[in-house]
């Protein structure tokens, strides 16, 4: 994996690969195909709902150690799970992303063996990243490990374990954030613009944490620091967000394939100027799977996490609700990216083609004229704004 010209990682080719080669990667690349649970394992689940999936319990929590809750992204729900996993020798690792990879930026994928190396990985990382780029030499160390990632990775792993059985017998535990999708490269090049920054002057990038959701800080490499609201690197609303294409039409940013996915929970999906200042934080946990359901309460029972209250998927709707658009959107997005001559993403287990049922007629032909319109401009090239 390599960052390319764009900015984004891409995989670098080692030797050409056979029409196998191709069939077996298009079979689980997130590219072409995102899935949830296996039909068995969805249909376990005492509860499933049309939008948000299968679920045993939703329970809004935060991470019990307050420099955990501080410092994590929204309460630090998924740092508590992943110490928790190591520290009750449940896992020998937890396989995560924290910030600093190729350049200040982006991300990278680390190895945690320890508390301490899962907390020094704290905090969203909205930026490109390759999570599973080590996967393959974690499964040949034939230990047991978690994985901490987007939802769209969490589908390659699930979809991977029907080619290779390492992966439901050494992965215990898969853990994702509700995603709402990543600063493009463009997007950061247009934030450093804006803000007069060079970016061979940055030493560090850390996107969120140190509060609910805390500052975007840029420190230099002369040792100021340059700190920014979520609203202000973001924008004011869903509709300024710069996001890559993918992301644009990704049909589960809810994480469905994970055992336990965790969502902020501000009203509207947003954080308000105020609660930016003063909001502690606190996720809302999705317990998919009977696996996720033990793990949530062993945490709790634990004291690695607290329990504010249970909450339904009303709750997340209003938490989430451009989820709740971007799935019902999903199938009329590939209809434009079919009619303009590109692959459609396929979907398995998410239920798209029903939730597409839910827009109106005016609503579809608009999604689908709208993605055929940003394709015709070129808002899918990864060298958009380049």
């Amino acid at each position: 994996m390599h960052s390319d010209s764009t900015g984004y990682i891409r995989p670098r080719l080692k030797s050409e690969l056979d029409d196998q080669d191709v069939d077996r990667i298009y079979s689980f690349c997130p590219g072409v195909v995102q899935a949830g649970q296996p039909d068995a394992r969805a249909k376990q689940a005492p509860n499933n709902d049309e939008v948000w999936g299968p679920w045993y319990r939703m329970e809004r929590v935060h991470a019990a150690n307050p420099d955990v809750r501080h410092r994590g992204a929204t309460s630090g729900a998924l740092t508590a799970l992943g110490q928790y996993l190591i520290d009750s020798e449940t896992v020998s690792f937890v396989l995560h992303v924290r910030q600093g990879g190729t350049t200040p930026e982006v991300g990278r994928s680390q190895v945690s063996r320890s508390a301490e190396q899962v907390f020094d990985g704290i905090g969203s990382c909205y930026a490109p990243a390759a999570p599973l780029d080590h996967v393959v030499q974690c499964l040949e160390q034939g230990k047991k490990f978690a994985v901490i990632a987007k939802p769209c990775d969490l589908s390659a792993l699930r979809l991977l374990a029907e080619d290779d059985p390492r992966v439901d017998e050494l992965i215990t535990h898969r853990l994702a954030m509700v995603c709402g999708g990543i600063m493009p490269p463009f997007g950061m090049r247009a934030f450093y613009r804006r803000e007069g920054i060079n970016p061979d002057d940055v030493a560090a990038v850390s996107y969120r944490g140190n509060g609910c959701p805390g500052p975007t800080r840029i420190t230099l490499k002369n040792g100021q620091v340059i700190d920014k609201t979520y609203l202000e690197f973001w924008g004011t609303d869903a509709s300024m967000w710069h996001l890559p294409w993918r992301c644009k039409v990704c049909p589960d940013g809810n994480g469905e394939a994970a055992d336990i996915a965790v969502s902020d929970t501000w009203p509207g999906g947003s954080p308000t100027p105020e609660s930016c200042k003063t909001d502690p934080g606190s996720n809302a946990a999705i317990a998919r799977t009977a696996a996720g359901a033990v793990l949530l309460q062993q945490a709790l029972d634990a004291g690695y996490l607290v329990s504010e209250c249970l909450v339904t998927v009303d709750d997340m709707t209003s938490w989430q609700p451009h989820q709740v658009a971007k799935k019902e959107a999903s199938e009329a997005r590939y209809d434009g990216m079919e009619a303009a001559g590109h692959m459609r993403i396929k979907t398995i287990g998410l239920r798209t083609r029903a939730l597409r049922k839910r827009m109106t007629a005016e609503s579809d032909e608009d999604q689908v004229r709208g993605t055929q319109d940003r394709i015709a401009i070129g808002k899918h090239r990864d060298d958009f704004g380049k």
